[in-house]
């Protein structure tokens, strides 16, 4: 902090499907981490719940520059996923006793480059950002007080759920936004306040198992 405190920080990343625009996963991991080692985590979680809806999960990565590592790009190849994940500027590198680590490099490089790495990066500008906008700056999540890992990783569940079921409710009635339920029938929304109540639910039920799992 500017005073000379020091505070306990968490880091919140979470993956977002470039077809629906979904938040497919969301993880709380330590400050001092770098995107490099915590994106695996990311990916681990993503992978297990898309596995859920479809059998082969989670196959291409897009990411910006600063998850791009030697390291990271090779234990994303042992997981059967192609990166699209641009390349810092590094200058002329020696890549001797290094030959894994250059042929995923290189690998990523054309893929990043080709048409389909472009628009994969348009996408993930445009839907990314959104669910930014909405997790952390409009759901007022940049910062918070919260006490625990626990209650902090609980309310970033909630954001998510309701990240989701505006993209759900808006694709299937059309609404997405608070003030559109002033015109909106009854059934519509009894039914997203069941939704919600569900998904807090499941959050409080996750959070619990997560932790016994550990």
């Amino acid at each position: 902090m500017k005073d000379g405190r020091t505070h306990l920080a968490h880091k919140a990343e979470h993956a977002v499907d470039l077809g629906s625009g979904a938040i497919v996963a969301i993880t709380l991991q330590g400050a001092d981490q770098g995107d490099t080692t915590t994106v695996l985590e990311t990916l681990r979680e993503a992978q297990s719940n898309a596995e859920l809806v479809n059998q082969r999960g989670v196959e291409e990565v897009v990411a910006d520059k600063g998850y791009h590592s030697g390291a990271a790009l090779i234990r994303m190849q042992q997981a059967s996923v192609r990166t699209y994940i641009p390349e810092p500027e590094r200058g002329r590198r020696d890549w001797q006793g290094r030959e894994t680590e250059r042929a995923r490099v290189y690998a990523n490089r054309r893929r990043v480059n080709g048409p389909r790495g472009r628009r994969l990066q348009k996408l993930r500008s445009e839907l990314v950002e959104r669910s930014f906008a909405h997790m952390y700056e409009t759901g007022g999540m940049r910062r918070t007080h919260l006490r625990k890992r626990d209650n902090i990783l609980k309310r970033l569940l909630i954001h998510a759920f309701g990240f989701n079921l505006a993209l759900l409710v808006r694709r299937q009635y059309g609404i997405g936004k608070p003030r559109t339920l002033q015109g909106s029938s009854t059934p519509i929304l009894m039914l997203q306040i069941a939704v919600i109540a569900l998904c807090a639910g499941w959050a409080e039920s996750a959070v619990s198992g997560e932790e016994h799992y550990r």
